[in-house]
């Protein structure tokens, strides 16, 4: 920017009194730098077992509440007047089933029979 491009802005510029640093402002400026708390100061700040433990405790009930929402399993409730389902087989299937268990020892007697012929 040119003088000649806003003379009112430098006029204002050169009445404004300069400011005048103290001798000390250096060592100032570092002492305020060393004073502040370093990274693993700050981090154990925010790891005080106050803050922790509220929040840690609302973190797990996030977690059960997300696996109980995406696990059907665990919302249904298992009936306590349920039959067995062995005693819901018909009669006629009792007869199926027991043809089935002779038809399997039959299969597995004849399994080594023509084992040994060999």
């Amino acid at each position: 920017m040119k003088r000649e491009d806003d003379q009112q802005l430098w006029d204002l510029l050169g009445q404004a009194a300069e400011s005048k640093l103290s001798p000390f402002f250096a060592r100032n400026v570092l002492r305020q730098i060393r004073q502040e708390p370093r990274w693993f100061e700050r981090a154990r700040r925010r790891l005080r077992l106050r803050r922790l433990v509220p929040a840690s405790g609302l973190a797990l009930v996030v977690i059960a509440a997300i696996i109980f929402a995406h696990n059907p399993s665990l919302r249904q409730k298992p009936a306590a007047n349920e039959p067995d389902p062995v005693a819901k087989i018909d009669a006629q299937d009792y007869e199926v089933v027991a043809d089935l268990d002779e038809l399997l020892a039959s299969d597995e007697n004849n399994l080594w029979d023509e084992d040994s012929t060999l």
